[in-house]
Formats: C-alpha cells, sequence, structure tokens
C-alpha cells in the first residue's frame, strides 16, 4: 500500500496511414510538488495498429501497458484509464509537447527520444560507502512456490551469532530497498540496524529485481511463504543465532509477519511499521475517502463513490470462482455507468473496455484474497513480543484504527507482550509530513524518521538480549 500502483489493460486502436513516425521510446518527467517524476512510453506499430505500455522508473513500475492511444497527423492521446489519466500532445521536430492530466491536475509533460537529464534529489540519509558491515548479495529457495528469490545480507562487523530480522515490503511489486520516489527506506533501515549489531535480510519480491516468479499471480498468503523462506535462510548461516529471527513489515508487509509468527513460534519477534489491523475492505474504503479529501474531492463525491465501492467489495467477498465474480462486477459496473450523467466515453475508450478495466482490478488473485483477510484472524495466534508503531498522518493505514484493531486482537489471544505506539506528525512511509498525502512523500527529503529508527532498534536488542539472558 505505500506503491503508486498502475494497473492497465492493453487496448489497440486502428487509426488511418500517418505522416509522421511516431512509434519508439518517449522520455519525459513531471514536476510534482518539487521532484521529478519521470514516465518512459514504449509505442509500438503494426500496419496501422498502435499498442503503448509505460514506465515509471522511480515507482519501480515497469511495461505497464497504456489502455488507449490514438495519434492522427501530428497528435498524440494516451488514456490510462485506470488511474484516471491522460496524455495529450503535439508532435514537432523530434519531441511531444503536451499535458499530463490526472484527478484533475494538469501538469505540462514534453516527451523526447533521449531521457530528460535528472534534476537532483535530495536523500540524505541514503548510506554511502564504505560500510562498517559487510553486505552480501544471497540467493535462498521458497520450496512451496518453488521459485528462488535474491536479496541482499547484511552482517554487522565482528565473530557472529547476531540476532537478525527479515525485511517484508508493502503492497505492490517492490525492490529490495522498497524503493519509491527516490527513496530507499529498507537500505535505511537495514543500514541501521547493522550498525546497531542486527542482521538484516532484505528482499526483492518474487518478479522483481532478481527474484523469480510472477507476482500478478500471488496475494499475501504467498508473500508470507516468501518471507518464511527469507527466514529459514537465516537459520543455515552460522553468523546467525536461529534462536533471535525477527520479521519487520511495513504496510502489506505488517499483515504479512503475523501470519508467518502465527504458524511458526520460532519466530522470536515482530515489529509492525504501518501493518494492518482491520479487514481488506474496510481498510481500503477508509484509504479512499482519507485520500480523496486530502486531494479536494468534494464530500458528496466521497460519499457517493464509498457507498459503489463498498458494494463491490461486497461481491467481491461472496465469490471464490474469478469467472463467476467478473460476470457479476461487470453486470453492477454497468449499473453505476446508468445512474451517472456525467460518464462519457470516447473514441479511446468505449463502455465495454472501461469496465473490463475495472473488473479486472477487482477479480485478481491478491484483490479477491486482501479485501476478505481480517489481519485479527493471525493476530490473535501470535504468542511472540510485538512492537506495532504508526505516523499520525498516515492516510493510507490509518493510525488510530489499525493500531487499536492489532493491539485488541493480539491480547485477545493472550499476548501480553505487546508494546503500541503513535508517532505525532508522520505519514506512512514515517517522514515527518504536512497533511501525509502520497503527494507529499517525493517532495520530503527524509527517508524515515530517526527516532522511530532508533526506537524500533531498542526493542529489537531489548528482545534479543531478554532472549539471550
Amino acid at each position: 500500500m505505500n506503491k503508486i500502483c498502475f494497473f492497465l489493460v492493453l487496448f489497440t486502436i486502428t487509426n488511418s496511414i500517418i505522416a509522421q513516425e511516431i512509434k519508439g521510446d518517449w522520455y519525459g518527467s513531471l514536476e510534482v510538488m518539487g521532484t521529478q517524476l519521470p514516465l518512459v512510453f514504449h509505442i509500438t506499430k503494426t500496419d496501422t495498429t498502435y499498442s503503448a505500455k509505460m514506465d515509471s522508473p522511480s515507482q519501480n513500475g515497469f511495461g505497464f501497458p497504456v489502455s488507449a492511444i490514438w495519434f492522427k497527423s501530428d497528435t498524440l492521446k494516451l488514456q490510462m484509464a485506470n488511474i484516471g489519466a491522460s496524455y495529450t500532445g503535439v508532435l514537432e521536430e523530434g519531441k511531444i509537447t503536451g499535458t499530463f492530466t490526472q484527478m484533475g491536475n494538469k501538469l505540462p509533460l514534453i516527451l523526447g527520444r533521449e531521457p530528460a537529464a535528472k534534476k537532483e534529489i535530495k536523500r540524505p540519509q541514503e548510506p554511502k560507502a564504505p560500510f562498517p558491515y559487510t553486505a552480501e548479495e544471497v540467493i535462498f529457495h521458497n520450496d512451496k512456490a518453488a521459485v528462488n528469490l535474491a536479496g541482499t545480507l547484511t552482517l554487522p562487523e565482528g565473530e557472529g551469532n547476531f540476532p537478525a530480522v527479515v525485511l517484508i515490503s508493502g503492497s505492490g511489486p517492490q525492490d529490495r530497498n522498497e524503493e519509491i520516489l527516490g527513496h530507499k527506506p529498507f537500505l535505511v533501515i537495514a543500514d541501521y540496524l547493522t550498525r546497531n549489531g542486527i542482521a538484516v535480510l532484505r528482499y526483492d519480491d518474487r518478479g522483481v529485481g532478481k527474484s523469480k516468479g510472477f507476482f500478478s499471480l500471488a496475494n499475501s498468503a504467498d508473500f508470507a511463504t516468501d518471507a518464511a523462506a527469507a527466514m529459514e535462510y537465516l537459520k543455515t548461516r552460522q553468523e546467525i543465532d536461529s534462536t533471535k529471527i525477527g520479521l519487520v513489515g511495513h504496510s502489506e508487509g505488517g499483515l504479512i509477519a503475523p501470519m508467518v509468527a502465527a504458524d511458526s513460534k520460532e519466530v522470536a519477534f515482530i515489529v509492525l511499521l504501518a501493518g494492518t489491523g482491520i479487514s481488506g475492505d474496510a481498510l481500503l474504503l477508509k484509504q479512499e475517502e482519507l485520500i480523496a479529501r486530502a486531494s479536494g474531492v468534494s464530500e458528496e463525491r466521497i460519499a457517493k463513490s464509498k457507498l459503489r465501492n463498498k458494494e463491490l467489495f461486497f461481491l467481491v467477498r461472496q465469490f471464490d470462482n474469478r469467472d463467476a465474480l467478473k460476470k457479476v462486477l461487470a453486470d453492477k459496473i454497468n449499473e453505476f455507468i446508468d445512474e451517472e450523467e456525467t460518464v462519457a466515453f470516447t473514441e479511446e475508450m468505449d463502455r465495454e473496455a472501461y469496465v473490463n478495466q475495472q473488473v479486472s482490478k477487482l477479480a485478481n488473485p491478491w484483490m479477491m484474497y486482501f479485501l476478505k483477510h481480517n489481519p485479527a484472524t493471525d493476530l490473535q495466534k501470535v504468542t511472540c513480543p510485538v512492537l506495532a508503531v504508526n505516523g499520525s498522518t498516515d492516510l493510507q493505514v490509518p493510525a488510530t484504527e489499525n493500531l487499536s484493531a492489532i493491539k485488541a486482537a493480539l491480547e485477545q489471544g493472550g499476548n501480553q507482550e505487546v508494546t503500541v505506539k503513535e508517532y505525532t506528525g508522520l505519514n506512512h512511509l514515517f517522514q515527518e509530513s504536512e497533511t501525509g498525502s502520497p503527494d507529499e512523500y517525493g517532495a520530503i527529503e527524509q527517508t524515515f524518521s530517526p527516532l522511530v529508527l532508533a526506537e524500533v532498534t531498542e526493542w529489537i536488542l531489548e528482545q534479543t538480549k531478554e532472549l539471550q539472558d
């Protein structure tokens, strides 16, 4: 839930023969609150039919199809319906000058054949070599999924027998650094923990970076088997004390860590960074409401959207069969369209294509699982010490609702070793923020609150010291 994810479906249309050449790669960069957001469009052509894919490199999003493309004479139009975005530009003298529109925001975007010069992004917390510890590239195997995962193991200075943690990333395809908008929070966390005597294993999600497998076919329970495999790998390392291995999960990772701990008494402790405590459907409804309000959406529109999504989420929860679910969802979305007087379809995006794209957002393995899952089921089975922390301005996993739910579920299961803390003024990425809006993430120079780093590290060292004693 910490990534801005693009779920797009390839949709091509046929145009008349054109005079100018548009196929190939086009590079540009959006200026968003003082931060550059590079975009790359890959346009291909067969006869007179065009299709396109988009990359958002700073968000680790690659190869996402553009939903519709239209090019005639010198005008290019790109439609990204699932993220409510579009681009219109005019090709002249080897560059396309136009406007990128999303959620009512219009931003200038010039596309060229060469990557735009990068504007310096200040990330003062990003660690620089040389490091006072060892960093090793590793590969470990998940037997249940029959997939190899790649990561980095950092080991403190000294003889060994170190306590260790596995870092578990949030939703969306994440690399081992959990990189977003130039920030590398897992790199910062791993560096800090390792400097303080704690070994850290962080890894690329399946199908991301150097890890094998298919991300799009997996759900949270599948990702839990990846985290469990990471822990099993650490137990094979002679430098690691196998009785002092814990899990640190961010966002969805904070949902996954309790899954692993509920199934294995060998998990020494877990840390939940903006972890979820309420059911998936309730969380997404609340997240949508808070972010929409912060973006200036009217209360009337928020209420209408929330009511409709609530109906759609209810339908998803009733089905296990994807084909049956798709039909029911399509009928319901068509019903919503008939009720919406302002809906207007275009040559680039007709009604059928729009409905199919909305259905694909809901009828996929991850979403079907997430909307049905209640974290309390796993939390009630966790017996190891738990630290759950969140920021007061988190709009993606609201602190009040989730921290109280996490605490209640753990205590209901009889766990008395529970520490819960809400940090004032921190957002979903644990940055010091003004509003907590995702729009701020890239503009903020801080990657991760030093206070949270210090207190989480102190708590982990206390747990492992008690184990040693």
